[in-house]
């Protein structure tokens, strides 16, 4: 089963964060949000994902060499 994440949004209330990155790239504990999203979902055994991006999305296509790491990590 896929999960859809919707990662389009500006992300204002982050304004300092998000100006350079959008809000699913803002790290935290040196991990993206989007990252720790897809974390919680593989716990579950849900590792296939399919991401609406918006709102600087060829930053996350860019950086999206931590999505592997998602599957490997749920092992």
């Amino acid at each position: 089963m896929k999960v859809a994440i919707l990662a389009g949004g500006l992300g204002s209330r982050l304004a300092e964060e998000t100006e350079l990155k959008p809000k699913p790239m803002v790290e935290i504990g040196g991990k993206p949000i989007l990252w720790h999203i897809m974390m919680h979902y593989a716990h579950y055994g849900l590792d296939q994902f399919a991401i609406a991006l918006g709102y600087k999305g060829e930053v996350i296509k860019k950086q999206s060499q931590f999505i592997g790491t998602v599957h490997r990590q749920a092992l």
